[in-house]
């Protein structure tokens, strides 16, 4: 299953990149959770705040090395590189959750480091994810009316993204992996009344486009 250039380079992205705190991604992560690995960690921030919720064990992994070298001061212990490469490096059957914020439509294969991942889960593990959603109704817009696909430095049409995904094709994924579903929900909603009534007038076709990401619990069957 071995892959290469999984990830891109992100040290090039704008300044802020590497530091999301992602508040919104903080109610997926159960309380119990003592042993926890977010992969794609950035500066660490995220993990810093469930560090000091949970009082739990927290490692990092994150491909930018100054980032990596900044998150080393807020977590346990955080590796360097490509998840890839790192994978022997991190003990099986270890972590009661394993994050991954925006890093799966980064990777060249997203299937096998799901895969790789589900050997470094506890019994009761489950992998938290949050996912950009290339459904999204302004992103539709711009590709109907507008015959436009614009790639950006952040966003759904980031241009370090290698794969897009939709709500069915996330559940698709995880399943075929082995995965059960858990919670998948919408995040970071579109604030326009009009959709509305244009989700109303699809009978809810259009309810999944009204938002960025979607958040996704998953464990293995």
């Amino acid at each position: 299953m071995a892959y290469t250039q999984n990830l891109l380079d992100l040290s090039v992205k704008p300044d802020g990149y590497h530091i999301q705190t992602r508040p919104e991604m903080m109610k997926y992560i159960p309380d119990t959770a003592k042993r926890i690995l977010d992969v794609g960690c950035g500066q660490g921030l995220f993990g810093y705040q469930l560090k000091q919720k949970l009082n739990a064990e927290i490692w990092g992994i994150e491909i930018d090395k100054e980032a990596g070298e900044i998150a080393r001061t807020k977590m346990d212990k955080v590796l360097t590189g490509d998840l890839t490469d790192l994978v022997r490096s991190i003990p099986d059957k270890y972590f009661d959750c394993i994050i991954f914020n925006d890093v799966l439509e980064h990777l060249a294969d997203p299937f096998s480091a799901l895969l790789l991942i589900k050997e470094k889960l506890s019994g009761d593990g489950i992998i938290v994810s949050s996912i950009p959603n290339v459904r999204y109704f302004y992103n539709l817009r711009d590709l109907l009316i507008k015959k436009q696909w614009k790639y950006e430095d952040a966003g759904i049409l980031d241009k370090t993204h290698l794969r897009f995904f939709t709500q069915k094709s996330i559940i698709e994924m995880f399943i075929s992996l082995g995965y059960e579903i858990i919670t998948i929900e919408g995040i970071n909603p579109i604030r326009l009344w009009k959709f509305n009534i244009l989700d109303f007038l699809s009978f809810g076709y259009l309810t999944d486009t009204r938002f960025v990401q979607f958040a996704c619990v998953v464990k293995p069957k």
